[in-house]
């Protein structure tokens, strides 16, 4: 059986003898042992997740839901599990209340698609941070053309913070929703979330949660937050793509309209009118990913073993040492230095683009992130075009540190 398992870490330094069991962290890369640091695009998947996949496609594969043999009943029995393994996770009050989808993309076209098409009106306004993700952006954009929204933007300062009074200032009687990212993905910055659900609540507001880059990295509980909406993507939570959830209150989720059309959100189909699904199927329209739902619930499970406060705890510390050793780099800038901040480091060097950096850290086994992280407004609040990207998983180790530092030096001494 999996080490994670049955066995939790004495300590948080403990944590890192857990990449034993991601396979992809055991090979090389141009000759050097790689050094995986791009965990927030995407992170490894452990042998328990693809033990789970593989598990599924040769023994138990099939179409779930409406089958009457063994096959089907043994996929649903596994799909649904899952849903409640993940209403567990992140504290939802029903099972009900889970939407499986294909990532954090798709779950927020629902809510903007869903939720704003059946209910905003023109002039209505959405709030989001400079720090989103395009994601969180672009179907507020399309909306604001389509149906006269007004997109509202909450400014932060030079350390890559919310500047709470300006978000205090935007709200008002025709705020309708706030659209927040908990962890940036290009600063890494956490946001003040408990407080501006709040205030946002209060203003008359429902609250959509970007949960894509927080959910690996701190302990989310929906119903503590009263977000009336969280989503998060199952590839940047050890599990694999494809796969995501939204959470939505029963209450919003029950009347809002579904957001396509197709098999398992009907229940009665006719040319003189059709019958929706009862929630959670009226949002789950064709046939899901269903090994992805699976190989989700296993990473879940995983993680759990681990406990997501040992691994916030194990990679704050890491992540402070990170910080202490690239800002010792000559010439080095850290992009986002906010006093609250998670696993993410973007930096510049002077004289030097990303881009050139990132080929030649590859060179020497290091994978980094490199470009505008799809947050191009976060780069022009910074005058920037780029940053190399160095992103945190339970299962770096400050040898990664060393050896990423190692390699920009060595980098730095070719390029200048």
């Amino acid at each position: 059986m999996n080490k994670a398992m049955n066995q939790i870490p004495a300590n948080v330094a403990d944590i890192s003898s857990y990449r034993a069991d991601f396979p992809a962290l055991h090979q090389q890369v141009s000759g050097h042992p790689l050094v995986y640091l791009d965990n927030g695009a995407s992170t490894q998947k452990p042998q328990a997740v693809i033990d789970a996949v593989s598990e599924f496609y040769q023994h138990d594969y099939s179409n779930v839901h409406r089958g009457i043999h063994t096959l089907s009943q043994r996929a649903t029995d596994q799909f649904e599990a899952a849903r409640e393994t993940v209403r567990e996770f992140i504290n939802a009050g029903s099972d009900k209340e889970i939407i499986f989808t294909r990532g954090t993309t798709d779950a927020i076209n629902l809510v903007a698609h869903s939720l704003v098409r059946s209910s905003f009106q023109a002039g209505d306004e959405v709030i989001v941070s400079m720090m989103e993700h395009h994601s969180n952006i672009v179907p507020w954009q399309i909306l604001e053309q389509e149906l006269g929204l007004k997109l509202r933007v909450i400014p932060i300062n030079e350390h890559g913070e919310i500047i709470y009074d300006e978000f205090l200032k935007l709200l008002n009687p025709k705020t309708k929703l706030l659209a927040i990212t908990q962890l940036s993905n290009a600063l890494g910055s956490l946001t003040p979330l408990k407080q501006m659900i709040a205030d946002a609540h209060a203003a008359g507001a429902k609250v959509l949660v970007d949960g894509a880059q927080a959910v690996a990295h701190t302990v989310v509980d929906v119903q503590a937050l009263d977000c009336d909406f969280y989503a998060f993507s199952g590839h940047k939570l050890f599990a694999p793509t494809g796969v995501g959830v939204l959470y939505g209150k029963h209450q919003l989720l029950d009347a809002m309209p579904p957001y396509q059309g197709g098999g398992e959100m009907i229940k009665v189909v006719s040319f003189s009118g059709t019958t929706y699904n009862e929630l959670p199927h009226k949002y789950e329209a064709g046939t899901p990913n269903i090994a992805g739902v699976i190989g989700l619930a296993a990473a879940i499970k995983y993680v759990n073993a681990i406990g997501i406060p040992a691994i916030q705890d194990y990679e704050h510390q890491l992540l402070g040492y990170a910080t202490e050793q690239l800002l010792a780099i000559d010439g080095l800038h850290l992009i986002g230095t906010a006093q609250d901040k998670a696993s993410i480091l973007s930096f510049q060097i002077d004289g030097i683009h990303a881009s050139d950096l990132g080929t030649l850290l590859d060179q020497q086994g290091v994978a980094i992130r490199v470009g505008h992280h799809c947050a191009m407004p976060v780069m022009e609040f910074f005058g920037v075009d780029a940053t190399a990207r160095a992103s945190l998983a339970f299962y770096n180790t400050r040898d990664d540190i060393d050896a990423l530092v190692k390699a920009i030096n060595k980098a730095v001494s070719m390029l200048k």
